[in-house]
Parts: C-alpha cells; structure tokens; sequence
C-alpha cells in the first residue's frame, strides 16, 4: 500500500475532516501530525486527537510525543520517500509513504491492524498499530516509528 499527499495538514481541522477509511492513510496523517506537534504543540495534539477517535491523548502520551520529537524534527519526514540520512531526512515531493503489511497478521486480534513504516535511518520497518471503528482506522500504538533513527549526517560528527 502507498498514499501520496501533496501538501500536510495545516491545522487540526484538516485531520476532523480527514477520511480515515483507508489505514495508510491514518498513518501518513500520523507523520503530518507529528510533525505539526513539533511546530506546535497544542495544533499538534489536536491532530493526535482526531487520529487517535474516542481516545485522546492523555498527558503522558502529549509528554512522550513531545519527548521523543525533543530535538529531532526532521523524525515523522524521515518514513516519506527520498528521505535519507545524508540528505537530512528531506523526503521528495509530493509526498509518498510506502505501507507495508504485516508478515504475521495472524498476531493481530480483529479489530485491530498491525503494518510497518521503512525508513531508511533504520534497519528494518517499524510498526504502528492500527484499530478500527466503523469504516475508519484510528491510531493505536505507534511508539516504535517513534523510536531513534540514525541522525541526519550533517548533525553526526562520526559521519
């Protein structure tokens, strides 16, 4: 599965309207919206809410984002095609995000939807957890994606 997006989310408007039916598309707008945390904290935890359905982050999960984000802006653009360690995680445009399924869906209990994310500052995909609600898939458990990945290399003085 893939999904291109031409331009992120500006405003949590933009993710109360956005159609979740599709789950790559859940997870794209993930990365948007964690990028607009890192810009904006409040904008981006609204985000989060409308990605996350009848569960809103709680404050651990606003201080865990913020903590993992600390520093590392260029992390939710570096699971977008193009993005690349030397090029400082900048990923080409239009925006393009590989989905990938998961090897051992049987793992999964119903309900609920396991895929991987591939970045190139790590060595194997990462996954993020999907459930669904009616026709739409909200975000689960995406801790891994947001995990260290290799630093960009002009921020690496071992580069």
């Amino acid at each position: 599965m893939q999904i291109t997006l031409y331009t992120f989310p500006t405003n949590p408007a933009e993710y109360t309207s956005a159609d979740l039916s599709r789950p790559e598309t859940t997870c794209a707008l993930f990365l948007a919206a964690a990028k607009l945390f890192d810009q904006d904290k409040d904008a981006g935890t609204a985000a989060m809410n409308a990605l996350r359905g009848p569960r809103p982050m709680s404050g651990y999960d606003v201080q865990f984002l913020r903590d993992r984000l600390r520093g590392k802006s260029y992390l939710p653009l570096a699971y977008f095609d193009g993005a690349t360690p030397q090029n400082g995680y900048t990923p080409t445009q239009p925006y393009t995000l590989q989905v990938l399924p998961d090897p051992r869906p049987q793992d999964v209990e119903p309900g609920y939807l396991r895929v991987y994310l591939k970045t190139t500052g790590a060595d194997s995909p990462r996954p993020i957890k999907l459930r669904q609600k009616g026709n739409y898939w909200y975000l689960w458990e995406y801790s891994s994606i947001l995990s260290g990945i290799r630093m960009p290399a002009a921020e690496d003085s071992w580069a």
